[in-house]
């Protein structure tokens, strides 16, 4: 019975992150994100798995990204800036967690 539940929590544990993940990804569609970045491809801008990987291991990432989303940035990807984007803080925060998990 212990292992039934524990398969059942499991899978509503990956079906809630799942679910995050495609409303964080609505989320980027939304707010036109998408017009210059991909999950996996550089675009205008780098692909958000290149993000999470250069910034795996920096534990400040997410709200230096959030903040980039808000303000905009030059110079981490090249010349190309990335203009600001009119998100909430909230919801840049949730951008740049999202982006971190894309690895």
């Amino acid at each position: 019975m212990k292992t039934i539940l524990r398969s059942v929590l499991l899978a509503a544990a990956g079906m809630m992150t799942a679910n995050a993940a495609m409303a964080d990804l609505a989320l980027a569609q939304k707010k036109n994100c998408m017009a210059c970045h991909a999950v996996d491809k550089k675009v205008v801008g780098p692909s958000y798995k290149d993000v999470a990987a250069k910034y795996a291991k920096d534990k400040k990432a997410a709200d230096m990204l959030a903040e980039k989303i808000i303000k905009g940035g030059k110079g981490a990807w090249g010349e190309v800036p990335m203009p600001p984007n009119q998100v909430t803080a909230d919801e840049a925060k949730k951008l740049a967690t999202w982006i971190l998990t894309t690895k």
